[in-house]
């Protein structure tokens, strides 16, 4: 490996391959390379995302051109092995700026958000690189043919495809876009290019459900095996949606109603393909009363961080996990496990073990969404100041536990920008971020522990 320095200055692109990080022990820390440095070429080439650079750097003999802090470009000769790591993280996974989203959904999320919260909330991407990436779903709307055709050279694969039904013109209605149309043809071409795909259909009552929903499952499922999965969820509807086109959210009856006709595809789907194929959301059984489905009905969970099994693979792992619960505690503890409306019934059984142990009262909290309207009961979509305000008006606790889907992602906060340590503050009580997509056992351990 070796360096050389020009005193040089070059102009960049706004959206530029910024390095983040290095890996200890790295190429890259070998070479000098430091977090704010800029990656400019690979081998003459100027990669445009984070998939350009790992296809670039799988080659053994590399030419890096960097660009340092203070202008200095320097050019770095590298031999190593073949698809060996350079050990460089970045700031973001696009150099040459996000595809943003060009339609207008009648039931977009983003659309039904207050004002004046925090900007990265109202970034509407639609990037096919970060569906392959991160699961990102994408509509394919903004697909033009040079991007098709890269997808399918550079075999960008699984695609994570909101398709919410497959008639071109009711799509093209609620889409609100004149290209959403071509979504069959475009599903066609991607599944004989060999592309693999995972399917969302965000549900109405009234629009897509019935007959249009059993026509797009018959569509989808004719692209099997490219189509790996199809996530039916619920719309979800904020109390903000002036200019918007009126929807309502489904009743317990109409969600009972989509719940035994997708079990009969599951059952016919599981004896033909071995695989159910389609799943519903966790919601639907929540809004309809009913248990959840055993685990051979969410087959391999593709969908899980779309809220298609969580539930499920929460109550699996809290079984197996059941032996570390103790008789007895040595102390009287009072937890509050905090969660959505309509998280308190799957909480339920869980607190009702839990409470088995003597010295321990673990009480479900469920907290309304003032903020967002009583529609939306996921603990995912709390504020802050509604826990808080939900919480003050409790019998003290000695331990008060949160689901981490109330924060962000990388950093304690809240919707609202209130953090846990705001609410261990003013409510004098430890507070505590569990990691539920982990499975039960932090949450054990927290309790007993």
């Amino acid at each position: 490996m070796e360096s050389k320095q020009y005193g040089v200055e070059k102009d960049m692109a706004d959206n530029k391959p910024i390095i983040e990080g290095i890996e200890q022990g790295s190429i890259g820390e070998e070479l000098g390379i430091e977090k704010g440095d800029t990656l400019m070429t690979v081998n003459g080439q100027r990669p445009r995302d984070l998939i350009d650079y790992r296809f670039m750097c799988a080659e053994e003999d590399l030419e890096l051109e960097i660009m340092k802090n203070n202008g200095e470009i320097w050019s770095c000769d590298i031999q190593k092995d073949y698809d060996q790591d350079l050990g460089l993280l970045f700031a973001g996974d696009t150099f040459d700026g996000m595809h943003s989203c060009v339609n207008k959904c009648i039931f977009c999320f983003v659309d039904q958000m207050p004002a004046d919260m925090r900007e990265s909330l109202y970034v509407k991407d639609d990037d096919y690189r970060l569906s392959f990436l991160h699961g990102n779903f994408i509509t394919l709307t903004n697909i033009n043919r040079q991007e098709m055709e890269r997808i399918i050279k550079m075999r960008i694969s699984p695609l994570y495809i909101s398709v919410h039904c497959t008639n071109p013109r009711l799509r093209e209605h609620m889409l609100g876009c004149k290209r959403a149309g071509r979504i069959m043809e475009q599903l066609s071409i991607l599944a004989e290019a060999g592309i693999e795909m995972h399917i969302q259909i965000v549900l109405c009552p009234g629009i897509n459900d019935g007959e249009e929903l059993e026509r797009s499952i018959r569509d989808l499922t004719a692209l099997y095996p490219r189509v790996q999965s199809i996530a039916i969820v619920p719309v979800g509807l904020t109390r903000y949606r002036e200019n918007m086109q009126a929807l309502r959210k489904f009743n317990t009856r109409e969600a009972g109603i989509v719940i035994d006709t997708i079990h009969l595809h599951q059952k016919r789907f599981l004896e033909k393909y071995g695989t159910p194929l389609v799943y519903l959301g966790d919601e639907f059984y929540v809004l309809a009363g009913r248990d959840f489905p055993e685990t051979q009905y969410y087959g391999e969970f593709p969908q899980a961080e779309n809220g298609v099994g969580l539930v499920r693979l929460f109550y699996d792992s809290f079984e197996e996990e059941r032996s570390r619960i103790p008789d007895r505690l040595e102390n009287k503890k009072r937890v509050a496990l905090v969660t959505g409306v309509s998280g308190e019934k799957v909480l339920k059984p869980i607190a009702e073990d839990l409470n088995k142990t003597g010295n321990l009262d673990v009480e479900i909290v469920g907290v309304f969404n003032e903020f967002f309207g009583g529609h939306v009961t996921v603990a995912g979509l709390l504020t802050g100041r509604d826990v808080l305000k939900t919480l003050k008006e409790q019998i003290p606790f000695d331990l008060i536990l949160l689901p981490s889907v109330m924060c962000k992602r990388d950093e304690p906060v809240f919707l609202d920008g209130k953090t846990p340590a705001d609410l261990e503050r003013e409510l004098g009580v430890p507070v505590r971020v569990i990691d539920v997509d982990s499975g039960a056992g932090e949450l054990i351990r927290a309790i007993t522990g």
